[in-house]
Order: structure tokens, then sequence, then C-alpha cells
């Protein structure tokens, strides 16, 4: 039986997954990355580190599941979007990649929106800092030599992608988080790479999702015990349109809520659905004649693993949780509780203010971990009340919304979401996985006929659904009045940072 393997570029870790033909998973690994942060709103990683992790993922699935391994059929890529990754002509990275959750270019953005006449009709989008575009308008002020030296700029699965093929590859899900994209005619659009020094030489050729963008190199096949065959693979999907590929969201009105490093909320459309001054991403979907809507918020599992770690539970998060939850059983506890902010690496979704930072409000004497965790989890919840209200504001109604992502393991965070926004959370089994899930499925999808993707894109079974407690809903509506206004504070008292800059123009505060 012809096996598959998924791999995941993300910015916690590289992912792997083998499965079956029926979608069934055969062995799974991760390998983690580290975030570089060597100045303030900065994030980096080194592409070779990517490499590194998704060589050492492919090698632990091989060898859990070695007959199946050799049954290889395909591979499919996803990956953390935005991050600009410079090669030179020889292939090489000039430097550092700059990840989606990079600050520093506020004001690049305020550059990019003054070239281009009616910048966010042509785009579609708003111009964000973790967006690829302002990179690297940034890199060509501040490192002239390098920006000369670019010949080619990719995101980060297509750097894996170059590595397991040999080709400058790219796909519409994941181009078109760089602002370079037409996303209504799924091609890049020359006077937006112009605006940022580029033209279409630079930037790799354009598949879809489930297409074959090229094939894994002798080398490599012959070095994984596949000598003598052509392993094709797929186009692949940026991080969250594989995820929707994974959870089966391919119709309109399919969503999710993802709980990754970031915090998604994620809607399929039949039609490009653009609405950038309320900074909703209108980008395509991974599959043809589909594109896709979604809302983030800068820090949702990444916030968790912070408050864990600065309250020295980082060894125990569950432990955590589990504590968070006794807090909040006790009615005047939750009402005295204290409210986060989580703007730990700026804000998108609805404000996108690169400068915006996390802040407590609330705390007294009786506060302790357990209020702290339980503030982080719910001030996550409240920044998806806002993400829910401009998918709302743009008419894109949600027909059924599916949890992912790791933080989707917690029961308590879980309920916690549903009942600040309202609206059923189905939990899929395998929801952690479901961006590699998602890339084993295009894997699937480039060597199968047409007629199989509704098989092949099927939804999971519901492992819970979680439904919403109308007096909790009610009880959270004026702690999120109470959160918008923290926001507002927040923006009246934040420090002066280097790199730096009050909300944009259409930020809402």
């Amino acid at each position: 039986m012809a096996a598959f393997l998924g791999l995941d570029i993300g910015t916690s870790s590289v992912k792997a997954v083998l499965v079956d033909e029926a979608g069934a998973a055969l062995a799974e690994a991760g390998r983690p990355l580290a975030v570089s942060r060597p100045r303030p709103l900065w994030s980096e990683q080194d592409p070779e580190d990517w490499w590194t992790a998704a060589r050492e993922a492919v090698e632990a699935v091989r060898a859990a599941a070695p007959q199946a391994w050799r049954e290889l059929a395909a591979i499919g890529l996803s990956g953390q979007m935005h991050g600009a990754t410079l090669l030179d002509g020889a292939g090489r990275p000039l430097r550092p990649a700059i990840l989606w959750n990079d600050g520093r270019c506020a004001a690049e953005c305020a550059e990019l929106e003054r070239r281009v006449p009616r910048f966010r009709a042509r785009a579609s989008n708003v111009a964000m800092p973790g967006f690829t575009a302002p990179k690297l308008l940034w890199v060509a002020a501040h490192e002239p030599d390098i920006f000369a030296a670019t010949r080619m700029v990719l995101l980060p699965k297509d750097y894996v992608r170059f590595r397991l093929t040999g080709e400058f590859v790219g796909e519409m899900s994941d181009a078109a988080g760089t602002l370079w994209l037409d996303i209504a005619r799924r091609r890049w659009d020359d006077e937006l790479l112009a605006a940022c020094g580029l033209t279409s030489a630079q930037v790799p050729r354009l598949v879809e999702g489930s297409q074959v963008s090229g094939h894994l190199s002798p080398d490599l096949a012959r070095a994984w015990g596949l000598d003598g065959r052509a392993i094709p693979v797929a186009g692949g999907a940026g991080d969250n349109a594989a995820s929707a590929i994974g959870i089966g969201a391919v119709a309109p009105g399919d969503g999710f809520l993802s709980l990754g490093t970031s915090g998604v909320l994620f809607a399929a459309t039949d039609g490009l659905r653009a609405d950038p001054d309320r900074t909703l991403h209108a980008f395509c979907h991974a599959l043809p004649e589909l594109w896709h809507v979604m809302a983030v918020t800068l820090a949702a599992a990444s916030a968790l693993s912070w408050v864990a770690g600065l309250t020295g539970q980082g060894d125990d998060i569950p432990g955590l949780i589990a504590r968070a939850e006794a807090f909040a059983s006790d009615e005047s506890r939750r009402a005295a509780a204290p409210l986060f902010l989580p703007y730990l690496t700026g804000e998108r979704t609805p404000h996108n203010d690169a400068g915006a930072t996390g802040l407590f409000a609330g705390l007294r004497a009786e506060h302790g971990a357990d209020a702290l965790c339980h503030a982080v989890l719910e001030g996550v919840a409240l920044a998806f009340v806002d993400d829910l209200e401009v998918l709302r504001g743009a008419d894109v109604a949600l027909t059924s919304c599916m949890l992912v992502g790791g933080g989707s393991r917690s029961a308590f965070w879980a309920q916690l979401l549903a009942d600040a926004l309202g609206i059923p959370l189905d939990r899929p089994a395998g929801a952690a996985t479901g961006a590699a899930t998602g890339a084993a499925r295009l894997a699937m999808l480039c060597v199968a006929p047409p007629e199989r993707m509704a098989s092949i894109c099927a939804k999971p079974p519901v492992e819970r659904r979680f439904e919403p407690r109308q007096e909790r809903h009610a009880e959270m509506k004026p702690r999120h009045d109470r959160f918008r206004e923290l926001y507002r504070a927040e923006v009246a008292t934040r420090p002066e940072l280097p790199l730096s800059s009050p909300p944009s123009a259409g930020a809402k505060a």
C-alpha cells in the first residue's frame, strides 16, 4: 500500500507524518526549532535549522515505519507563512530568515502603501510588518549589500522544497501572504514586486497546492532508501491552508480555530473576500478556485508557554492549566480575576499594531500562578472574540468550526474559547497535527485522479464538541469590554521601543 509524507515547517518545531492511502497515520515525529530575538521586535531563524530538523524528522518516521517508508509515493509540504528567506545566486541564505512575528517593519509598511496607489485594493490586504514585502524594503534600507546580492526570495517551506528537489517553486496559499500576489488571478503582480525593487525573476514559479512541484533529488532518494524512484513533491500550502486541508475545510463556510504558536480563525470562501481596512487576511486556498479569509492573533499557545516559563512551570504546563481550571471553578475568583492582553509580539487583528505589548491588569496579592495562567488563557480567548467580529463584519459566516493546534489538547481552554465566542467548537481526532496531515493529503492529491478530492479531504471524526455555556458567555461580555479598554490604556502608556511605531492607519483602538 502506498504511503505519503507530510512535512510541516513550523516556528517552534518541524513535524513529519507518514500516512497510508486511507489517511491513517503510520508514524509521526517532530524536532524542535529555536527563534532568535537579537533586538526588540526582531524574530529570526536560520534556514539551515529548518532543513536539519526536517531531515531528522524524516529519518525518525523512516525508522519507525520502514516497510511503509519503502512504499512512499509522494511528499507534501506545509510551513509557517511570510518568512523572508533571501538566497544568493548559488541558493545559499544571505542572512537569517525574518519571520512572520517580526515587528521591525512598521515604517516600511507605510512606505509600501505610499509607493503603490490603492495598495490595499491591489494586494487585497493591509500592509503588516509580519508580511514578506515590507521585510524586503527593510533589508534594502538597512542591509543594502545583502539586498543587492539577493537572487531569490523564498518562504520557509519553499526553502525546504528547494533542498528536497533543487527547484525554486511556491504555491498560491503561501504566496498570498507576501503582498506580491494578485490574489484574484492567482499570479505574481509585477507592480507590487517592483515597489520592493524586485522582479518576477527573484520569486519562484507558482503551482497549486495539489499539483506536482518537482521530484525528490536522486541524491536524497538514494540516501533515504528510495534509489531509482521519482518521488513527486506537491505544491503544499501555508500552515493555515494546510490545516484546513487536514480537517476537511474545503467548502465555503468551513472553518477552524487554530491554537498554535499564533492563533487563527479561518473560513473557506468560494471567491476573494477582502476587507483590508479591518485587517482581515484574504488569501488563496491550497486548492484551485478556492480562497479563504482569516483573522490572526500573534500569540496563542506561545503566550501559554511564556507564562508557564515565567512562573517556573515550563516543565508541567498541563499541571498549570489544571490549577487555572481549579481557580476558575469559583465564581467569586472569576469575577475578580486579572485580565491579560496577549500582545507579546504585537498584534494583527484587529489592530495591525506591531508595537502593542502584553499587559496584566487587576493583579492583587492573592493572585498566583493559577490566576496568571487563567488570565492568559482567557486573554487569548478574548482576542479571538475580536477576530470573530472581523469575520462577521465581512459577511463571512462559519457553518462549522473545528479546533486544531497544540493548544487544542486542553479541554479547559477549548471550553473557555467556546464560552467566549458563543459558538460550538469541534475537536477532531489528530487535532494537534493538522498542518502536517494536510500536507500529507496534498501529497495524495498530487498523484490522485481529481474525482478522489472529496474522499481525500473528508472531515475527520469529531472527538469532542464544546458547546458554549450561555451563562458563561454572558459573564465574559463585560470582561471583553474591559479587555478592549485595556488595549486603549496600553497604547497611551506603552514605552518607546527602537523601531516601534504607533498603530497604522486603519488600526482599531
